[in-house]
């Protein structure tokens, strides 16, 4: 087993343990930190446009974890990024989402949005999102 499995299991029972009613915020700030250092895609996003970049909802408030989950599978889909880190990203706004917690961020199940970003604004968005969490 090697050290990012074992990351990956301990991060998944910590998060398990969680209550219902608090917000589990480090680990995913550290993870986004991360992603946004090892250099993804800035390039501009077009929804009409082919081209490299992805473009991932930009979530209202409210409907950030749903939006985070939703970006999260694309970028697993797409092989965008370092494939654990997302993944554990990905595991953590779903059970979140699930469990209904993090209210602040899940007032509803759906993703709702009126822009999309590329992948380095789709991660600052998280980052924010958790960062004013942490306060």
């Amino acid at each position: 087993m090697n050290a990012s499995m074992l990351s990956f299991i301990l991060f998944s029972c910590l998060l398990l343990s969680v209550q219902a009613k608090n917000c589990y915020f480090s680990e995913i700030i550290r993870y986004t930190n991360r992603l946004l250092n090892e250099g993804s895609a800035s390039c501009p996003c077009r929804d009409a446009a082919v081209n490299s970049c992805s473009c991932l909802p930009i979530a209202e408030p409210g409907h950030e974890l749903a939006c985070f989950v939703e970006g999260t599978a694309h970028m697993l889909n797409a092989n965008m990024s370092s494939h654990t880190m997302v993944e554990l990203l990905n595991r953590s706004f779903r059970m979140q989402l699930d469990r209904k917690l993090c209210q602040s961020l899940a007032r509803d199940n759906k993703c709702l949005y009126n822009t999309k970003g590329n992948v380095e604004e789709f991660l600052k968005k998280i980052l924010s999102a958790y960062q004013t969490i942490n306060k």
